[in-house]
């Protein structure tokens, strides 16, 4: 049994195969949220004909990835800002931002906060209610948005709850924080993911606020982390300028900005992607929401929060016993407001999801 502190993030399959002596090839990994189609077939098929373009420098604007991401998204190619990674990019915000005080939606993703403190700013956060399916109360929210805060940080859908803004509430949230003089920084990581997206993608409202930026990535839903190509959308002009004068220049390389393009264009696989994953998330949630055992959170994402009931299992329990039979599952205990009662698990091919769950259904 592994202890609390050895905590495990869906990419450290090294170490786990060192820690419980099991090969990582053989491990399927339902913590890291990643596409389980794997990566887009046209990018398989075209990639490595293109492999003459690392004998040259990229182009520093990037200028045939961005309009293809305009044309994904449908947002200005203006305010489109490329980089390493999503990683990269909220580090580069929060730098130029350099906010003093930040109030972040929790439970969520530990970096944010980390970063805020890298740079010398502090982190309050506003937590997301369990009695409330960890729904946002959007008006108790803007209560709670004051003048000394600089920075707000939204995970849209949220990591781990795969809960949801609208738009609507999120027009709410941005016209009260431009009375606050509050910045909003929405990671929307995992949007496309969303049956409701056209509900709740915020690139729109980006024509309309200046005090917005949205950041997203290929890691997720185009099952590409290792190309480390993310995005940023924002209409505010000098945020831009002061990104990109102290951005690197060339932080994507030749091979990943072609790549972006092949994939933002694969409609193919974007659309069976979204048909998965709508079926697995309907099937997986109405499945454990019938489970005695346990209390499934509605998810809006690829991935479904879970309440353990049984009083004799923990998060670190069924955490021991899915990897045990080759299954990485999210124990959520070290997010901020969740306990040993928590899990997480993305959705994965129907056969593994049904494996997943006669395991922990045990």
């Amino acid at each position: 049994m592994i202890k609390h502190k050895d905590h495990f993030h869906g990419s450290d399959l090294e170490t786990i195969e060192r820690v419980y002596g099991i090969k990582k090839e053989d491990i399927t990994s339902f913590s890291a949220n990643v596409n389980p189609l794997g990566i887009s077939p046209a990018l398989r098929q075209t990639l490595a004909q293109r492999i003459d373009a690392i004998s040259s420098y990229p182009d520093r604007e990037y200028a045939s990835l961005r309009k293809c991401i305009a044309d994904y998204t449908g947002a200005d190619f203006e305010n489109i800002i490329v980089g390493n990674g999503s990683t990269e990019l909220i580090s580069l915000f929060i730098q130029a931002e350099h906010p003093k005080k930040a109030l972040i939606l929790g439970p969520t993703y530990s970096e944010y906060e980390r970063e805020i403190s890298l740079s010398g700013g502090g982190a309050l956060y506003y937590p997301l209610r369990e009695d409330a399916g960890f729904a946002l109360d959007t008006a108790d929210f803007i209560a709670h948005l004051k003048d000394d805060i600089d920075l707000l940080v939204l995970c849209n859908p949220n990591n781990p709850t795969s809960s949801s803004i609208t738009n609507k509430s999120m027009r709410m949230i941005l016209d009260a924080c431009m009375e606050h003089g509050i910045y909003v920084m929405v990671d929307e990581t995992y949007v496309e993911f969303a049956d409701n997206m056209e509900q709740i993608d915020a690139a729109s409202l980006t024509n309309y606020y200046n005090n917005l930026v949205i950041l997203r990535g290929t890691s997720k839903f185009f099952a590409a982390p290792g190309l480390r190509l993310g995005y940023a959308i924002t209409g505010n002009k000098d945020l831009i300028k002061t990104i990109n004068t102290r951005k690197n220049p060339w932080t994507i390389h030749s091979l990943a900005a072609i790549a972006g393009e092949i994939m933002f264009q694969d409609k193919e696989y974007i659309q069976k992607t979204k048909t998965l994953i709508s079926t697995e998330r309907r099937r997986m949630f109405e499945l454990f929401d019938a489970h005695k055992d346990f209390k499934a959170y509605k998810p809006s994402a690829n991935f479904m929060l879970v309440k353990i009931l049984r009083e004799d299992l923990t998060s670190h329990d069924l955490f021991d016993r899915a990897i045990r039979e080759g299954m990485l599952i999210r124990d959520c205990s070290t997010f901020p407001f969740l306990e040993n009662r928590f899990i997480r698990f993305c959705f994965m091919q129907p056969e593994m999801n049904d494996r997943l769950a006669e395991c922990l259904f045990r």
